[in-house]
């Protein structure tokens, strides 16, 4: 395969500030990389020594070279709802915000609780061929939460690991047999941390805000309550628990907890959860309204604080897309979620300054990887040349009508952001370039 040479790019990889002996700074060096085979050759003066004279040169005019994004947490829903998404819109939407790999929740029509799915999924993510398309299975049959599904058939079919998906497991013996069985399989458990009891009637976030508002609140206790249980049951069984969008205060501080305790606990947000709170549902705006609802102030504060310690070990797009007869109803009769896709990259560089590149990359792409074991997440020599170009400085404006997601559900329509990306790689071939859309 002819080599590409990436020159003059601003190189940001976490895991090479950590373990290279050159110095670099959190917000990136000057340098080059080099691309074969699909695969990260060489990088700065090793790509200049290594080049061919045939190689295809890129000019990065000193934008950030950085691991595409890997999003742990996507809604994809096909099979059974294309109206609202495609794998191919989704996969769309995912080049132009720099995601190169994402993982879609069990949540479709049928349920991805049988291999057959997992491999149709798989299938058409090949087909598309951009961004890499992965799925967990459902960690419970028809993710109704009474029996397991067949784990380790899913797992060998290709399922990386198991979850029900925006339903919680809410009973404790089988969350019991979930931990068990995957800690034998060394899987990652991921639970949506919501007490069944205590927010399944509930319309947004409990509070003055939802008393003014005439709604029904859900209380921040429903979260910290399955968290804390599920870590009680982890201390039991051991393996790995994830815990999915935190949003609360008492959660995050369990979790921290459970790390210093030693526990292989680890968990992730959205970026809806550190730039926006409860007051975005004023004037009853259903394209704010997600599940877990948005939180007061005090929490969004304590989510962005848990970003900043490294509590929050990941971001996920938490990408829900939702047509519009589903959102333009009545506030308690609307669909909960929203798309993230192309945004999460610049509300992450707009809203979290007090972060370097190579943290925000860390949280976005390096640890996702990691938890998740596959490859990507880094400009490491022998990695999938999953990468991304952005202009970290460049504004623009988020419209609803340019979002490339077949549902147009964003509560940041017409919210100016920083943060653009120019160009998507995965496994060394371009999937997007916005300057040949431009032109």
């Amino acid at each position: 395969m002819k080599q590409t040479l990436i020159e003059n790019a601003r190189l940001v990889d976490p895991v090479w500030k950590q373990e290279s002996e050159k110095p670099s700074e959190d917000r990136g060096f000057l340098g080059a990389l080099l691309i074969e085979d699909g695969k990260i050759k060489a990088r700065d003066d090793d790509a200049l020594d290594e080049v061919a004279k045939d190689a295809l040169r890129i000019d990065a005019e000193g934008l950030v070279l950085a691991p595409g994004l890997v999003d742990m947490r996507v809604q994809l829903r096909e099979p059974g709802e294309e109206h609202k998404e495609t794998i191919a819109s989704a996969i769309a939407a995912a080049a132009a915000g720099g995601v190169t790999s994402m993982v879609c929740l069990p949540s479709t029509q049928p349920v991805i609780d049988d291999v057959s799915v997992v491999e149709f999924v798989a299938r058409r993510g090949r087909e598309q061929k951009g961004c890499k398309i992965y799925c967990y299975a459902a960690a419970t049959q028809g993710m109704r939460g009474e029996q397991i599904s067949e784990m380790g058939l899913l797992q060998e079919s290709g399922a990386l690991g198991f979850t029900d998906g925006e339903r919680v497991i809410q009973n404790a013996r089988v969350m019991t047999r979930v931990l068990t069985y995957a800690r034998g399989l060394n899987a990652l458990v991921v639970q949506h941390a919501e007490d069944r009891a205590l927010a399944e009637e509930g319309d947004m976030n409990q509070g003055e805000v939802a008393d003014r508002l005439g709604l029904v609140g859900i209380p921040a206790a429903a979260e910290a309550i399955v968290v804390e249980r599920d870590l009680r049951l982890l201390e039991g069984t051991g393996g790995r628990c994830h815990f999915a969008h935190l949003t609360t205060e008492a959660a995050l501080n369990a979790v921290r907890r459970a790390k210093k305790k030693g526990l292989q606990v680890s968990c992730d947000t959205a970026p809806h959860y550190f730039c926006l709170n409860e007051s975005a549902l004023v004037g009853y705006r259903t394209f704010a309204k997600v599940t877990p609802p948005l939180r007061s102030e005090a929490d969004r504060k304590a989510v962005v604080a848990g970003l900043l310690d490294g509590t929050i070990d990941c971001i996920a797009s938490d990408h829900s897309p939702q047509d519009q007869d589903s959102k333009r109803l009545p506030l308690p009769l609307a669909a909960c979620g929203m798309i993230g896709l192309e945004t999460t990259l610049a509300l992450c560089l707009t809203h979290l300054e007090d972060l370097s590149l190579a943290q925000i990359f860390c949280k976005l792409a390096t640890n996702p990887a990691r938890l998740l074991n596959i490859g990507g997440g880094t400009l490491q020599t022998g990695e999938p040349a999953d990468l991304l170009l952005c202009d970290p400085e460049r504004r623009w404006v988020i419209r609803e009508e340019q979002m490339r997601s077949k549902s147009k559900n964003t509560a940041f329509h017409e919210v100016e952001v920083r943060g653009l990306v120019m160009k998507t790689w995965v496994d060394g071939r371009i999937v997007f370039d916005r300057n040949m859309e431009s032109g």
